[in-house]
């Protein structure tokens, strides 16, 4: 099972998860848990291979390959042991591909979407960069290839923060588990299609920085499209809003969780 860590309100009833992206942990929500603790019950996650999640239990589990219906079942375990019927799901980059698969197949469970720096389509740049990675992987380190990655989606001196905090975690993955996230995400095409051609009946609110360019446009179209969405962007800010934004952003989220 996931590691995972619980907060306990004493008069809550309500669950928010949270879900991060891919070469980060859960660390990424430092600066969300104190003020979402005092309104909600909070359930932090490592995903597969991240965080207090690599361990000797998913060393022997390194060769298999990964989907995001394997990843979004990893999570909804965590939640059936811990008797959560319903929560709302907060997310940051591929951490939001990974909450929308739960609400295709387990939309009962799903009671608002939070989609941080969402990723829904992957634009000429975005796919070139993944492209060429694959061509080098076996012959530049995998660390300066994500490293690479990272400064291109989050290129700005006020994004240094996010940068490197995604660097420091992403030292804590094995190669394997590196190389398995990025051949997921190289072949997002048809699910991000999907994913933007099918609007699901779950309230979403996306929360992106107006600097964000790799990602934004394509989620202002679907704000615009589907009905059960709400876009905030948010000035002087990049793709980690949660990290570079975390006032507003708490500001934001608790009050459109407030509301339910």
């Amino acid at each position: 099972m996931l590691n995972y860590t619980k907060y306990i309100h004493e008069n809550s009833n309500t669950w928010v998860t949270f879900v991060h992206g891919a070469g980060g942990s859960s660390i990424i929500w430092h600066k969300q848990v104190r003020e979402f603790r005092k309104h909600f019950n909070v359930l932090l996650l490592d995903l597969k291979g991240h965080g207090a999640s690599v361990s000797s239990d998913f060393v022997e589990e390194l060769q298999e390959l990964y989907t995001f219906d394997t990843l979004a079942e990893d999570i909804i375990e965590v939640i059936d042991f811990e008797g959560i019927n319903t929560s709302h799901f907060i997310g940051i980059s591929l951490g939001t591909i990974i909450i929308r698969t739960i609400a295709e197949k387990h939309p009962e469970r799903v009671q608002s979407m939070i989609m941080g720096g969402a990723i829904m389509k992957l634009g000429f740049k975005s796919r070139l960069i993944l492209r060429t990675g694959m061509l080098l992987k076996k012959i530049v380190p995998y660390h300066k290839l994500y490293n690479v990655f990272i400064f291109l989606i989050m290129p700005y001196r006020n994004h240094k923060e996010s940068r490197n905090l995604f660097i420091k975690e992403s030292k804590k993955i094995y190669k394997e588990e590196f190389l398995k996230w990025f051949r997921l995400a190289v072949n997002l095409k048809p699910i991000l299609h999907f994913f933007r051609s099918v609007e699901i009946k779950i309230p979403t609110l996306y929360i992106m920085g107006e600097e964000d360019y790799l990602f934004l446009p394509a989620i202002r179209k679907i704000a615009d499209k589907h009905s059960s969405s709400n876009l905030f962007v948010v000035q002087d800010c990049g793709h980690v809003v949660n990290v570079e934004q975390p006032q507003l952003y708490n500001n934001m989220v608790i009050g459109y969780l407030s509301g339910f």
